[in-house]
């Protein structure tokens, strides 16, 4: 069956530049797929932190294995992206049972890390970087 046809949930999650929609699927088919980008989670996301990390959402809910979860994701980089699947998801399973709010906010997952880049400011360098002072 293709997946486009299956009944899904959906979370949208950001982190610095990343950008995810992650989506859950709860059926008879699901296995425990965790795809992203059209590959295989471990294959994505090579570093074990960051598999702990993305499957933290799923630990909580005690669905580890039950659900299939699809990922597209784009822009930030490794840890951007890491972050914003994390989110994302915990959004889903919000969507899916609302009773797992309390375990997600607990376990932290639901929590949208603000922080970003700082913009450029007139006559520095960078954000606070200053050119070198000279007496002389």
């Amino acid at each position: 069956m293709a997946e486009e046809s299956r009944r899904y949930y959906e979370g949208i999650g950001r982190r610095k530049r990343a950008s995810a929609r992650v989506r859950i699927y709860l059926d008879q088919e699901a296995g425990g797929n965790f795809m992203v980008n059209g590959k295989d989670v471990k294959e994505y996301f090579p570093r074990f932190g960051d598999y702990l990390a993305l499957t933290g959402p799923l630990d909580d809910a005690n669905l580890t294995g039950k659900v299939d979860v699809s990922v597209h994701i784009n822009g930030g980089g490794v840890t951007g992206q890491t972050g914003a699947v994390r989110l994302g998801l915990a959004r889903a399973l919000v969507e899916y049972d609302e009773n797992l709010r309390s375990a997600l906010r607990a376990g932290g997952h639901l929590t949208r890390d603000a922080r970003i880049k700082e913009r450029k400011k007139p006559g520095l360098k960078r954000a606070r970087k200053a050119p070198t002072y000279t007496k002389r």
